[in-house]
């Protein structure tokens, strides 16, 4: 009983320390990071290329993932008011069946964006990847991300450990009954963002042959 006791009591330490490490690592990424993000035009810094972060067209349900469509018209509409001139669009696809570059390109060119104004990137499996890639392949030291706010504030934090001059232009979001799942989610990887910058220096699954974007 002594024993088990002893482990309990070490459990219950051990969760509470887990629990500050995510409290303080949320509050640390989104305070230093706020201040980067835009939701209006006329405030938002120019630079020409946007960096769109990847997530699946549809849902597990096989319905269209409001996550996706709202990227996406975020992203156009910032073309279309001459506040980018490039994009690229990073995300997964570990197999042919799973595209997510492919599938944004498609619904940004439906939008109106020409083809010529968006470059895929396929290794973009991770936020790290995406964000290390704009800069180590494609040569961007400058770039727009666009995702969701919640999103947007670790995006943003691995772009200032990288040196990346970074803002986030932000839309209106889906329903919160939608996102509640998530949100909780995005919790635990800002924690997990700590980790791998700090403690685990965790780099891109893949990096390769530099590709940059000349404008």
């Amino acid at each position: 009983m002594v024993f088990l006791s002893r482990v309990l009591r070490q459990l219950f330490y051990l969760a509470i320390g887990v629990a500050l490490f995510v409290v303080a690592s949320n509050i640390w990424i989104v305070n230093s990071t706020a201040d980067r993000v835009y939701s209006h035009y006329d405030s938002l810094s120019h630079h020409p290329v946007a960096l769109v972060l990847g997530t699946s067209h549809l849902l597990t349900t096989g319905e269209p993932n409001p996550f996706f469509d709202n990227r996406m018209e975020t992203a156009a509409s910032l073309f279309k008011n001459g506040k980018v001139k490039h994009f690229i669009v990073s995300g997964d696809n570990r197999t042919k069946y799973y595209n997510e570059p492919l599938e944004m390109k498609k619904a940004l060119v439906k939008l109106g964006i020409p083809s010529s104004a968006i470059t895929l990137d396929y290794a973009g499996f991770r936020t790290l990847d995406s964000v290390v890639r704009s800069k180590e392949i494609f040569g961007q030291e400058e770039i727009t991300i666009v995702t969701q706010t919640f999103h947007c504030y670790r995006a943003l934090f691995i772009s200032h450990y990288y040196g990346i001059d970074a803002v986030a232009y932000v839309n209106n979001e889906p329903d919160i009954e939608v996102t509640e799942k998530v949100h909780w989610r995005e919790y635990l990887a800002r924690a997990k963002a700590i980790l791998d910058l700090y403690i685990l220096k965790t780099t891109p699954h893949y990096l390769g042959q530099k590709e940059p974007i000349r404008l």
